[in-house]
């Protein structure tokens, strides 16, 4: 069966643009944390975060342990949030999600530092840029982990070769190798088939463009960079995608982004490993018409996440050897052909669950793509209040997008914006 990562990362690449804001102060006192009891080892995760086969597994494997897992529905994060603040049933072993694990960060106190348990003698099995989006800016450890996003570029060949585009991976990596080539390969494919847009959602289109970069809205000295060149060169990118028409408008997941993709009115879009379910679940006529090749300008990460052992646990380092076994490569490589999670240890991608052609797109190999998108990503600091201050730039793109606003005065309300909520929470 196959499950839509989309969902499970709660909104894709809406969720990089956008979040609730959410207190840094954990509220406990981490010293008068009460432990859990002994022998037992409470794991918490959401749907589709673990692999089944390699969750049964880990749990035989440690039958001293006596691990109950608990698969945790809804918003994830408030309801582990809300039992941090009860102070019982915290569980021992609890998932963190990418999306979520900047705005842990300040929350240091409520988690084990993994550094002390053992964790620097496997650190450099996983991606360093990884390991940094859970490593605190003193270096505390909170998570190891479960799995990545990287990009690539998804593109019917068909579409693409009919519109006078070159349609072999090779040949599109070599022409499309920045956002700006994508934009004038947009307007030649336009010209010979006005519907086939090249650009699924310039909001979407922003969001990458931002994450391919080592900064973002806010730096490591709290101070406010939203309004700088890195971010209003996404901007002013993803505004000539709208201002062009090679922007098809379609937000991903919905029935129009569906038939887009199979009827071939959107024939390409950049997106995480994790998208290749939505694409496959879409596409019933065009199996085996679409391609994958490297993402403009670079790759970038969406989704991903941790496990992370609390103060509470009764056991730490029996509860890092679990994550530790669990999150193997070996493992990872099952977790990925068990429910398609893409591995954070870069030594499963040479394992054969890895390594099969796809004859959804055409009997290229992902991981050929995928792989090397995962070991450039660039390592980049994302602040605890990163999300809620980018929000109002995906905001004010729509209207730019819906002919509300003009480009200019949509980006002067985005940036006065961002700065009211960074200010309301301490952002300088």
């Amino acid at each position: 069966m196959e499950l839509s990562r989309r969902t499970l990362l709660a909104g894709g690449f809406a969720a990089m643009l956008g979040g609730s804001l959410v207190g840094c102060s954990s509220g406990m006192d981490a010293s008068s944390t009460k432990k859990n009891a002994t022998g037992n080892i409470a794991l918490w995760c959401w749907p589709g975060g673990l692999g089944k086969t390699v969750l049964d597994d880990t749990i035989a494997h440690f039958p001293d342990q006596h691990i109950k897992y608990s698969e945790i529905g809804d918003d994830f994060k408030q309801k582990l949030l809300t039992t941090f603040n009860g102070g019982t049933n915290i569980p021992d072993i609890t998932g963190l999600k990418g999306e979520d694990i900047a705005s842990w960060l300040p929350q240091a106190d409520r988690f084990v530092d993994l550094n002390t348990v053992g964790a620097k003698d496997i650190l450099g099995d996983y991606l360093e840029w990884k390991v940094k989006q859970a490593t605190t800016l003193d270096g505390k450890l909170l998570g190891i982990p479960i799995d990545i996003g990287p990009t690539a570029l998804f593109y019917r060949e068909d579409v693409f070769t009919a519109g006078g585009l070159p349609g072999k991976p090779d040949e599109v990596a070599a022409q499309l190798k920045t956002w700006d080539d994508l934009l004038a390969a947009g307007l030649e494919l336009k010209a010979k088939n006005p519907k086939a847009l090249i650009v699924s959602d310039a909001t979407d289109m922003y969001g990458i463009i931002v994450s391919q970069g080592t900064e973002r809205y806010i730096d490591k000295d709290n101070k406010f960079i939203g309004d700088q060149d890195h971010i209003r060169r996404a901007w002013d990118l993803a505004v000539k995608a709208i201002n062009t028409k090679v922007d098809a408008k379609t937000l991903g997941g919905t029935p129009d982004w569906n038939a887009g993709l199979d009827q071939g009115t959107v024939p390409a879009l950049a997106g995480a490993a994790w998208v290749a379910l939505d694409v496959k679940a879409a596409c019933k006529t065009s199996v085996g018409k679409w391609r994958l090749a490297p993402t403009p300008s670079g790759p970038a990460n969406f989704g991903g996440s941790f496990l992370g052992i609390t103060k509470n646990a009764a056991d730490p380092s029996a509860a890092f050897e679990v994550i530790k076994y669990m999150l193997s490569a070996d493992n990872q490589a099952k977790a990925f052909a068990d429910a398609q999670i893409f591995p954070a240890a870069p030594k499963a991608y040479d394992m054969p669950q890895l390594k099969a052609a796809d004859p959804f797109f055409g009997g290229q190999v992902p991981i050929d793509v995928f792989g090397p998108a995962a070991k450039a990503i660039p390592i980049a600091y994302e602040a605890p209040l990163d999300s809620a201050v980018g929000a109002p730039y995906g905001t004010q793109l729509k209207t730019v997008q819906s002919g509300s606003k003009s480009s200019e005065q949509a980006w002067k309300d985005a940036v006065a914006q961002a700065k009211q909520i960074g200010k309301r929470q301490g952002v300088q």
